[in-house]
């Protein structure tokens, strides 16, 4: 009789379940990212992930670089101008309400560059792989409802435009740039193949063309032809560069072939076409948009303390300013307009450099960093001090700038190997 050999418990080696203190980490964050495409709701959940993430690294410790000080003191100075300006309207919620998120905003800027310096490159691919995420969320929901699957309409959509999980078209659409951008710069590097990158980016990249947001189509072509070019350029050899260029057209022929069938449809191409255009009527005149620009900038230099959160508005016939630097200084004075300006000098100043540095991180670096140099170019045109991938996008180039010496001598090559990921 034959029998059959079992360990009793005591035979069997201890099993323990070990988890890293850099997991958590990541999970923290990589829940961050994930969360950061639902803004329809306030507090949004990622207010709320935000708060667990800052608990679960302060449990360990988080350095901070003495080349964040730029950052941290032209933030608290834009900030101390918002305050300043809110003192006579501290009676309404909504001005309250407005300056606290700026305040919010800020930390958060400086904690994500903050925790860049230790795994950076871990950190990175972990905010990648959540932010993809959120961006198939967000532009899942947003193609729902452009085409009314379920009623859904009513909730993802605004005046026919694609919105999804944020309340805006022309926020969702720059917010889906930056997902975009990495699967578009993982296919000319090799780390994905051209079908599975296309497959990856088909959501983002359909609802993004669908928020009809002629913002977000300039920072898509801008962003994607900044990050070739710099990836170009960085490349470690001919043949990267060669699969650069090859990638890029037969890329650029997909997309090109999408774009077509969907203006085969009378009801797209008809807004298509209205969208298009550079200029729209509510742009043009004096009480348009750029009309009340130039009107607001001689009554600013008689402000100090500029007219007060979300008050431009009320000089305006309710328009806002549409231009993120005369909002700085409507809604935060004189010393929140020129630290704004300054921080954004400054911010180009880091990322330029950084971009060309020899490092393991240099192509999360070269992604993000096209996104957010045409994203402080799109400022001229809305208002994206409260764009919270703005912030997340500032942190991390900050962030990745001030590594040390130590991290410079990790990276021996211009171009990391191909990522192990399953994104």
């Amino acid at each position: 009789m034959s029998t059959l050999a079992h360990d009793t418990p005591q035979e069997r080696p201890a099993q323990r379940l070990a988890v890293s203190y850099a997991a958590i980490k990541r999970g923290a964050l990589w829940l961050l990212a994930a969360s950061s495409g639902i803004a329809l709701i306030e507090p949004s959940p990622y207010e709320v992930v935000f708060l667990l993430v800052v608990f679960v690294f302060a449990l360990t410790g988080i350095r901070f670089s003495q080349k964040l000080l730029p950052l941290a003191l032209l933030l608290l100075g834009y900030n101390i101008g918002g305050i300043v300006s809110l003192i006579p309207w501290m009676d309404e919620s909504a001005s309250v309400r407005f300056t606290a998120v700026s305040v919010y905003l800020m930390i958060t800027a400086i904690f994500v560059a903050g925790i860049m310096s230790q795994d950076a490159g871990g950190r990175l691919e972990t905010l990648r792989q959540g932010y993809l995420f959120a961006a198939w969320i967000a532009g899942f929901a947003g193609l729902l409802g452009y085409f009314d699957i379920a009623g859904l309409g009513e909730i993802f959509t605004l005046y026919g435009r694609a919105a999804g999980t944020f309340k805006d078209p022309n926020v969702l659409g720059p917010y889906l740039a930056l997902p975009i951008v990495y699967v578009l710069q993982r296919i000319l590097t090799g780390q994905i193949g051209i079908i599975r990158g296309l497959l990856t980016l088909s959501i983002p990249l359909v609802a993004l063309f669908f928020t009809f947001s002629r913002g977000a189509w300039g920072v898509l072509v801008a962003s994607t032809a900044v990050m070739i070019a710099l990836t170009f350029l960085t490349a470690p050899n001919t043949a990267a560069r060669a699969r650069i260029v090859a990638m890029s057209a037969a890329a650029l022929a997909a997309v090109i072939a999408a774009l077509l069938v969907a203006l085969s449809f009378e009801e797209v191409r008809a807004v298509f076409e209205m969208r298009a255009s550079l200029v729209q009527d509510y742009d043009e005149g004096v009480t348009g948009r750029f009309g009340n620009q130039w009107r607001a900038i001689p009554m600013l230099l008689e402000a100090p303390n500029g007219f007060g959160p979300l008050r431009f508005r009320w000089h305006f016939n309710q328009a806002d300013p549409h231009n993120v630097y005369i909002n700085a200084f409507a809604s935060y004075g004189w010393l929140g307009g020129v630290s704004w300006l300054c921080l954004m000098v400054a911010t180009c100043y880091v990322g330029w450099r950084l971009v060309f540095r020899r490092e393991p991180t240099q192509l999360h670096a070269i992604a993000i960093w096209s996104v957010l140099f045409v994203t402080i170019l799109q400022g001229l045109q809305i208002d994206s001090d409260h764009w919270r991938h703005l912030y997340l996008m500032m942190g991390l180039v900050w962030g990745l700038a001030a590594l040390g010496p130590e991290s410079k001598a990790a990276g021996a090559s211009l171009q990391p190997l191909p990522l192990r990921t399953t994104t």
